[in-house]
């Protein structure tokens, strides 16, 4: 599919959403019904050795830069079992502990890590989770990660269902007064059981969900980073390092590998980046776009951000696209448990 295809699409999603439409089909019933023989074969080999345990990752780190009196950043973790961390054993290797480590060393202040996502959870499950985030006795978390979508795709939610429940989330996150990443659908044509034409179809779907989520996020305020195929390259040469032990959860590898593409845009919705980097850069094909657009080429290439910049033009709302330069995110050391 072509990236303007891909806008159209994500676009009446997104509209879909916003006016309480009915589903926009991701894969036709009757193409899904010859598949079914398939996906039965691909659920026994997906899915099995993880467990269900995840490593709770709770607590301050960088406790190196405490400073008496000034309190602590707040990070929220929000979504699935790959924003939760499922597939690891270490609390260390979860993307949450890794961006509360990464962003404290930024930052050069303490970070509170406090992760209510969960395991097989989908996208209307938002709902109750942001009203654990905001329903908490401390204060408003300063930023919000979302990582959801692929529970969406394999239990055939609705999309336009999928995206109305992130935006609802997105939209009362930033009304509370916290800033929001959103790392959108990952590519489940990547999974390595998955054969064609299913792994086509799981990556069609994928990728106009990731599209529509980031038209959804960014017009309620949030900011977006594709997770897309983010293992791409790596993983077709090294599937067993960057997948864990159920071939569908990402490795403390994998984790790592998209906590370095999220760090960035949570500093830059920090204002903890340099101002120049602020900046389109042209030779990394930078700059501003309608939203449909940005979103339609970021669903393509993972990494790369998406964050509103005008609130209409000649073809609606328009928005900058970012490619921005990875940094390496180590694992994180123990947290201390929050006061």
């Amino acid at each position: 599919m072509t990236s303007m295809s891909r806008a159209r699409v994500a676009r009446r999603i997104a509209a879909g959403a916003a006016y309480g439409g009915g589903g926009v089909g991701l894969a036709g019933a009757a193409a899904v019904g010859l598949l079914l023989a398939e996906v039965r074969l691909a659920r026994r080999h997906v899915g099995n050795g993880s467990g269900g345990r995840v490593p709770t990752a709770d607590g301050i780190y960088g406790h190196a830069y405490d400073v008496p009196g000034e309190p602590p950043l707040r990070l929220a973790m929000l979504g699935d079992s790959t924003a939760a961390g499922q597939g690891v054993h270490r609390a260390g290797q979860t993307p949450g502990a890794l961006l509360a480590s990464g962003l404290a060393a930024v930052a050069e202040r303490p970070v509170e890590l406090r992760n209510v996502a969960q395991p097989g959870a989908q996208s209307d499950d938002l709902d109750r989770q942001v009203a654990l985030v905001l329903g908490a006795p401390s204060p408003v978390p300063d930023i919000c990660v979302i990582m959801v979508g692929a529970n969406d795709v394999t239990h055939r939610m609705p999309p336009t269902r999928s995206v109305r429940h992130l935006s609802s989330a997105v939209r009362r996150l930033r009304t509370a007064g916290a800033e929001v990443v959103v790392g959108t659908c990952p590519d489940l044509g990547t999974i390595e059981p998955v054969q064609q034409p299913l792994r086509w179809l799981a990556r069609r779907a994928s990728r106009q969900l990731a599209a529509a989520q980031t038209i959804g996020a960014v017009e309620q305020g949030g900011r977006t980073v594709s997770l897309g195929d983010l293992l791409g390259p790596e993983f077709e040469a090294n599937p067993r390092e960057l997948f864990g032990p159920d071939n569908y959860h990402p490795s403390a590898e994998g984790y790592a590998t998209a906590a370095m593409a999220v760090l960035p845009t949570v500093c830059a919705a920090l204002g903890l980046w340099p101002a120049e980097e602020e900046r389109p850069d042209v030779m990394r094909h930078e700059g501003f776009l309608p939203v449909a657009r940005a979103a339609a080429e970021a669903a393509s290439e993972a990494g790369t951000e998406v964050t509103a910049a005008m609130p209409t033009g000649p073809r609606g709302p328009w928005a900058l696209l970012k490619r921005r330069r990875r940094r390496r995110v180590p694992e994180a050391e123990p947290a201390t448990p929050s006061a």
